[in-house]
């Protein structure tokens, strides 16, 4: 059985998850998906400049880890922009902060200032 992938932090969902070129019909258009941890990463390297150790720590991974998230998202939006593809940030794996995961059913639920339910409420 593989192991499990470890949720990355994410301080907030993205405002805006589509992207296209003007000018193009939509069904005539290929479509790149940006994963919302890569958008996470891109926004604290590139827009918050960052160091890559603070990004990975404020993400909860390893630094090899965005590294590898960075190149992935780089590569996705060089190709959406040279090759005039939509753009379309969806899915990975993430947690909102503040969001905690049931370790039975992972699913996520709002951390409450230090206390949880003892109980996850989509177990019983």
């Amino acid at each position: 059985m593989p192991r499990p992938f470890k949720p990355r932090r994410v301080s907030e969902m993205p405002r805006y998850t589509y992207f296209k070129p003007t000018g193009i019909p939509m069904p005539l258009l290929d479509e790149v998906v940006l994963t919302v941890d890569e958008v996470e990463a891109i926004r604290l390297k590139d827009l918050e400049e960052l160091e890559q150790h603070d990004c990975a720590a404020r993400m909860n991974i390893a630094q090899s880890t965005l590294q590898r998230i960075l190149i992935s998202a780089r590569q996705k939006i060089t190709l959406a922009i040279v090759e005039g593809k939509a753009l379309r940030i969806h899915g990975g794996t993430y947690a909102i902060e503040g969001e905690q995961g049931c370790p039975r059913c992972r699913r996520r639920r709002m951390y409450n200032g230090g206390k949880t339910d003892d109980d996850c409420p989509a177990c019983e």
